[in-house]
């Protein structure tokens, strides 16, 4: 942290004493926090000395108390509306030109698996149908949305590595059909898993980039809460259901494979997916009225 963001953090800090921190107060100066530090990059690319940006961003934003005072009197709006982010004109049309090539090679992997006379395509159709759709989700999560901050730089880029072999892994599969050769079948397989792992560890070590008014109406909506809160039988439940359905629907796929062949043992996950589902309507959803389940009193 430069000396710079420290300066505006404390004076940040200092505006703030004696006001007290409700959820409101807490949100709205970490907004302020988020638009002086964007303040204080333009002015010094402006060529304002670093010692005067923490000041003049500051003297900008004006009184503090009566920003807080008008916030909390103000009747809540509609929150998306003074938020509203309008996409950048380079990235629609940066999405735009690469979607051009992504259709066009998808519909070549489809009129291959229907003609074999256009099959020699196939291995350039996956290469420009996933490089194309990785770029598109990198570049989509690097943009600031209404309601999401951009990602950095190396975690999008891993999102959108992990959208290039998971679409890779599907082309490769579109390529195996009709005689489903297992040559293709095994790095479908291969890329498809570490599409799935990569996914999930970008997605277990998300950090919130949530914007803080997007915050702000989640926190307003807690009573909803966690299924699993409060109830860690039922988040074991879940967990073991999980466990059991994954590994009953996996040896079925191994049995159907050596038994009636890869044409037909994909059901087995088909399978498997859908009793998920059902479990997650049944857990995730409570019928109206219910209660959730709270431990006994002692």
């Amino acid at each position: 942290m430069t000396d710079d963001s420290l300066a505006i953090h404390r004076l940040l800090d200092e505006a703030f004493t004696g006001i007290e921190m409700t959820p409101e107060a807490r949100d709205l100066k970490e907004e302020m926090r988020a638009n002086l530090v964007a303040r204080m990059a333009e002015l010094e690319r402006s060529g304002v000395s670093r010692d005067a940006c923490a000041q003049r961003a500051m003297s900008e934003l004006g009184d503090i108390r009566s920003i807080v005072t008008e916030t909390a009197a103000t009747p809540s709006a509609p929150a998306w509306r003074d938020q509203r982010v309008r996409p950048r004109p380079a990235y629609v049309i940066r999405t735009l030109l690469l979607s051009l090539p992504a259709a066009a090679a998808l519909a070549v992997l489809v009129w291959s698996v229907l003609d074999t006379a256009v099959a020699g395509w196939q291995p350039l159709a996956v290469a420009v149908l996933a490089v194309a759709g990785g770029v598109i989700v990198a570049d989509a999560l690097r943009q600031e949305t209404t309601t999401n901050y951009p990602l950095p730089v190396g975690r999008a880029v891993g999102y959108g590595a992990a959208a290039t072999t998971a679409l890779a892994g599907a082309g490769c599969v579109a390529a195996a059909y009709p005689e489903w050769p297992v040559g293709l079948l095994v790095p479908a397989g291969v890329l498809l898993i570490a599409a799935a792992v990569a996914f999930t560890y970008l997605g277990v070590t998300q950090t919130n980039r949530h914007k803080p008014w997007v915050v702000r109406m989640q926190r307003e909506h807690e009573e909803i809460g966690d299924v699993f809160a409060g109830d860690p039988a039922a988040a074991a439940r879940f967990g073991i259901y999980t466990a059991a359905i994954w590994i009953a629907a996996l040896a079925g796929f191994v049995v159907l494979t050596f038994t009636v062949g890869w044409a037909w043992s994909w059901l087995a996950l088909l399978g498997g997916l859908l009793v998920m589902l059902l479990l997650l309507a049944r857990t995730m959803f409570r019928p109206h009225g219910a209660e959730p389940h709270s431990p006994a009193r002692r």
